[in-house]
């Protein structure tokens, strides 16, 4: 009797023993891969999201796979790197002559058209609004100067830390790219990963989680970039200051889910104020063509080649954004999608519980 408790006693502590030594031995992967846990999952997201383009070039290249990651990967830096380079030059530019006018105290905003007040209904508010910015224009930036000069540490922060996130966007890339190399292993070991979670009561949840990103990137992302690049191409043919910072900010307003009208509106009554009447309706014309594109796209991109309605993925890009910032923008839909596909598969096997 001893004997046996003996050997129960020695089982339990040898079982004990084991899974300490795997709760540490996961403990100590998961510290040792912590600093690189954004950069991977930023990886998976660009090789689920690319994956597309990767199994088209590849069949162009008669099946050499590795060839169309890597040209993917020198596509996606070259469009990663080269509007940084931009961006930076026009604002380079653009902070060089106001900090010229402004040390030669002729820093002013033109004043607002004539025709801009005969708008019905909102020309008059917006003349006097603008009027009233313009005509304390110097008082503002009198006051604003100090605290700008007090702030230009942690602004100085900011972009230190932009720029760190840039980088880490290009090593994800890179990540990104290895993932594509070898697809058909990631994609079974996803697979076998949900199964273990889960068992077989849901056998395409792998592809639920790769298809529901594909659809975030096309329906929010890609409208909120195509946005950004043809409000920049409108701001740079109308001769607009700093086109490339409005063009990101509208770009970063777009993909958390507010209008970009909110930059573009004051925008189109400076260009109609500066240029003449044909370039002001041009562009005003064009502006209301930008911010509409968003209903226009997003019918047919949010929610495109995965079973999952559309509200579904909307309210997890929103929420995921709101809890966890940009990477619940991915991660919350998928989220959603999942918790979503796994009621569905309940009430279909209950429902043929019941019918048999």
């Amino acid at each position: 009797m001893e004997d046996k408790k003996n050997q129960e006693t020695r089982k339990a502590v040898d079982i004990f023993i084991r899974i300490s030594f795997i709760a540490i031995l996961f403990i100590w992967s998961f510290t040792i891969i912590k600093p690189l846990f954004m950069i991977t999952l930023w990886g998976i997201i660009i090789a689920v999201s690319s994956f597309p383009l990767h199994k088209g070039l590849t069949k162009i290249l008669r099946g050499r796979d590795k060839l169309s990651a890597i040209l993917l990967v020198l596509t996606g830096l070259i469009c990663v790197i080269l509007p940084v380079v931009l961006f930076m030059d026009s604002t380079i530019e653009s902070l060089g002559k106001i900090a010229g006018n402004l040390k030669a105290g002729t820093l002013t905003i033109p004043p607002v058209s004539e025709e801009i007040k005969k708008i019905p209904v909102l020309g008059k508010k917006i003349g006097e609004l603008w009027t009233l910015f313009t005509r304390d224009f110097s008082d503002i930036i009198e006051g604003v100067a100090p605290q700008l000069q007090i702030y230009a540490p942690k602004i100085l922060g900011i972009i230190s830390a932009l720029g760190l996130t840039i980088v880490q966007f290009i090593f994800s890339i890179l990540i990104g790219g290895i993932f594509l190399m070898n697809a058909e292993v990631s994609s079974r070991g996803a697979g076998k990963i949900f199964k273990i979670l889960i068992g077989e009561f849901v056998e395409d949840f792998h592809e639920v989680a790769a298809g529901t990103i594909k659809s975030v990137v096309q329906g929010v992302v890609g409208i909120a970039v195509i946005q950004a690049v043809f409000a920049g191409i409108g701001m740079l043919a109308a001769g607009v200051p700093g086109a490339g910072v409005w063009s990101i900010l509208v770009m970063i307003l777009a993909i958390i889910q507010l209008p970009p009208m909110i930059i573009l509106v004051p925008i189109a009554v400076y260009v109609y104020s500066t240029q003449t009447i044909t370039i002001g309706v041009l562009y005003i014309v064009w502006t209301l063509f930008v911010g509409i594109l968003d209903n226009l796209l997003k019918p047919f991109l949010l929610g495109r080649g995965v079973d999952i309605p559309m509200l579904v993925i909307l309210l997890g890009s929103l929420g995921g954004m709101l809890t966890y910032g940009i990477i619940g923008l991915f991660a919350g839909p998928v989220i959603l999608a999942l918790g979503y596909k796994f009621i569905v598969a309940l009430v279909e096997k209950n429902e043929t519980k019941n019918g048999d």
